[in-house]
């Protein structure tokens, strides 16, 4: 599981814009082996989890997506909806049935919009969880797929 608190839309964000997001937010499930999307499609849609496991992944030639991280609770899947041109940098599918609050892409960009204050702590949060993604998926690469020993020392 994640341990980033960045990622979570209650640590991340001030009550009064949860509750703008929340307002546009539907609720959904997903069963069990559900892709919720593939990695180079259109991202017009995102997720807050309230149940259940989401795996990111990623292509790797040759070779079953490789797993770059587990999200959970109040976590947020996907984040490309955000910035153009709005495509999938990743994959991500339910590794448990999930519940969740789902949000139009174009809804929250166009409440973003109109509401400089709401649109800073969005892009704040996802630029957040856009480095700390980073971050994993270039650990979990090199476990993976890097001779042992090769990576840096820190």
């Amino acid at each position: 599981m994640s341990t980033s608190t960045t990622s979570t839309m209650l640590r991340a964000l001030p009550a009064q814009h949860r509750e703008q997001l929340l307002r546009v937010a539907r609720e959904v499930s997903f069963a069990e082996g559900t892709r919720l999307f593939e990695e180079g499609r259109h991202a017009d849609r995102f997720w807050i989890i309230r149940t259940g496991t989401v795996a990111l992944d990623t292509r790797v030639p040759g070779c079953r997506p490789a797993v770059i991280e587990l999200l959970g609770h109040n976590e947020l899947v996907g984040w490309s909806w955000l910035f153009a041109p709005h495509t999938w940098h990743l994959g991500a599918e339910a590794t448990s049935p999930v519940r969740a609050y789902e949000f139009d892409a174009e809804e929250v960009r166009d409440l973003c919009r109109t509401d400089p204050a709401l649109g800073m702590a969005v892009t704040r949060w996802a630029g957040e969880i856009v480095a700390h993604r980073l971050q994993s998926a270039r650990t979990r690469l090199l476990d993976l797929y890097a001779p042992h020993g090769s990576g840096s020392a820190r």
